[in-house]
């Protein structure tokens, strides 16, 4: 993704990118160390885009948004806004009601993270995205603070009653972030 954004144009078209991560913390540009708080066989890796530490694996569709903001005509802020909005309108969509907490990117259930947001910017156009927990170990969240929030709870769809496979929630995801992002 970082090639794919050195390499783009203003007639790149943008995209998104679904995937699967084996088990990996990955640890944002400004994350602190103290936030892995136990330790695991788990690799930790460091990455270019904001945010603090969080907690990839099977089970949870990671959507990589190659977004060029200039001819969007909007501005991170409202990337992270949108982005957020498709996962609400996924989750409402299975009776599940979801929404934002104030000061941290992401999208929760009753207080627990299901989405979590990180993204980074170059040249006006954005590589990374989110993480969406669907049907996964959530266990390894326990060795770290979720994005920098000591406690934060985390959920995932299986366990909110929404019966996905990994597949279905990665169609439903993108055709959510396209309608967001694309609008």
């Amino acid at each position: 993704m970082q090639d794919f954004t050195a390499r783009r144009t203003a007639d790149t078209p943008d995209e998104i990118w679904l995937l699967e991560h084996p088990p990996v913390y990955t640890q944002g540009q400004a994350g602190k160390p103290e936030h892995l708080i136990a330790a695991t066989d788990i690799p930790v890796m460091p990455i270019d885009r904001g945010g603090q530490i969080t907690y990839h694996g099977p089970g949870q569709v990671v959507a990589y948004v190659l977004v060029d903001l200039r001819r969007r005509g909007y501005g991170i802020r409202e990337l992270v806004t949108r982005m957020e909005q498709a996962v609400i309108d996924l989750l409402a969509a299975h009776g599940v009601a979801a929404g934002r907490l104030a000061g941290a990117p992401g999208v929760y259930v009753g207080g627990a993270k299901i989405a979590a947001l990180g993204l980074r910017v170059k040249h006006g156009c954005t590589y990374h995205g989110l993480a969406f927990n669907v049907d996964m170990d959530l266990a390894p969240f326990a060795a770290i603070n979720p994005c920098g929030y000591a406690g934060m709870a985390v959920t995932q769809c299986r366990d909110l009653g929404v019966k996905l496979s990994l597949q279905q929630a990665e169609q439903l995801l993108a055709r959510a972030l396209q309608r967001a992002i694309y609008l």
